[in-house]
């Protein structure tokens, strides 16, 4: 999509030189002190964002921190529960038919997730008592209006931060790859503080809590996988679609936030239905029904990539290069 350009600019045939008139550029000392100040408040404000992301996690990881410091053993646990949640991811990037993606920008967006993860942690502690005086209609709403959306949009902000802005974000998949890892770390830390708190209060051993909690957020972390890829996908589809790009965020966040909230609404529900009507303990209907859901929401994304791959091979030609996607409303401007 083409600049848009005013009737002056359109009428002159480059031979006017239109700075201040329709045209612009940092030229004058006050240029260049805008262009500086507008720079440096943009930085600034994102400094001070991760800053503030830095010492909530900091806080919510003492805890954990000190549990492992005094039994090592539960840093093993730790890295368990992530295992599930890594393969996924693994997997999600290996389907990338295009260019590989830099290992530092998967990195910073792993830890961008983490930090950022901690917004979601802080909203849904403060937001979730009044939802809960309303029962279980209430923490459907919960589930609904504050979980599903502030958990996918803090992870897509991870991929938005850095590795939407790189030149290498340069295919549609990219974003489901990067939306991968960006669930990838915020089920690490997520996973991290449950166990270390499950652990602290638990009144059995070290070994049988950290196992039982260990398994249960195994299960939990592909689901956070799956669905930042989902908005990430459509974040891909956003940035190669500057003129719709907006409405293309909104629903890759909508459809990962309704999946997601179509989990916690259920889980603890469906599989108590199936171990009253079938013979099956309550912990195998569990883990049957987290796979079941899983394997549903991963059919849908794996059509996504399957049909990008078939239409990748389909179109291609080694000699082209690919095209370098426009910016969007989400851009700030060259220089």
């Amino acid at each position: 999509m083409s600049r848009r350009r005013d009737p002056v600019e359109r009428a002159d045939q480059e031979s006017t030189d239109l700075y201040d008139v329709s045209t612009w550029e940092p030229r004058s000392p006050v240029d260049r002190l805008s262009y500086g100040v507008y720079r440096a408040v943009s930085y600034g404000f994102r400094g001070i964002v991760l800053l503030v992301a830095l010492g909530i996690t900091i806080l919510l990881l003492v805890q954990p921190a000190i549990l492992v410091l005094e039994q090592p053993l539960l840093g093993i646990f730790f890295g368990l529960s992530v295992v599930p949640a890594a393969v996924l991811a693994v997997f999600i990037w290996y389907t990338d038919i295009t260019s590989s993606e830099p290992l530092g920008l998967l990195v910073a967006t792993f830890v961008l997730a983490v930090l950022f993860a901690t917004f979601a942690a802080v909203v849904n502690s403060v937001t979730r008592p009044w939802f809960e005086l309303f029962g279980a209609v209430g923490m459907v709403f919960f589930f609904f209006l504050i979980v599903g959306p502030v958990e996918e949009t803090v992870k897509l902000l991870a991929v938005r931060v850095f590795a939407y802005r790189s030149e290498s974000f340069d295919a549609v998949i990219d974003g489901a790859v990067y939306g991968a890892v960006a669930g990838l770390g915020f089920a690490a830390i997520e996973n991290a503080i449950y166990i270390a708190s499950t652990v602290a209060e638990a009144e059995v051993g070290l070994f049988t809590a950290a196992t039982g909690i260990t398994t249960v957020r195994a299960l939990v972390g592909p689901g956070h996988v799956l669905y930042s890829a989902i908005a990430g996908y459509y974040l891909g589809l956003a940035k190669f679609n500057p003129q719709y790009a907006g409405p293309l965020v909104v629903k890759g966040l909508l459809i990962a936030s309704v999946l997601h909230a179509i989990y916690n609404s259920t889980v603890q529900v469906v599989p108590d239905i199936a171990a009253a009507l079938y013979p099956v303990s309550p912990e195998l209907a569990f883990i049957g029904y987290v796979i079941v859901f899983d394997l549903a929401v991963g059919y849908y994304l794996y059509r996504k990539i399957a049909r990008y791959r078939r239409t990748y091979d389909a179109v291609r030609d080694d000699t082209d290069s690919p095209p370098r996607p426009e910016p969007t409303e989400f851009d700030p401007p060259s220089r």
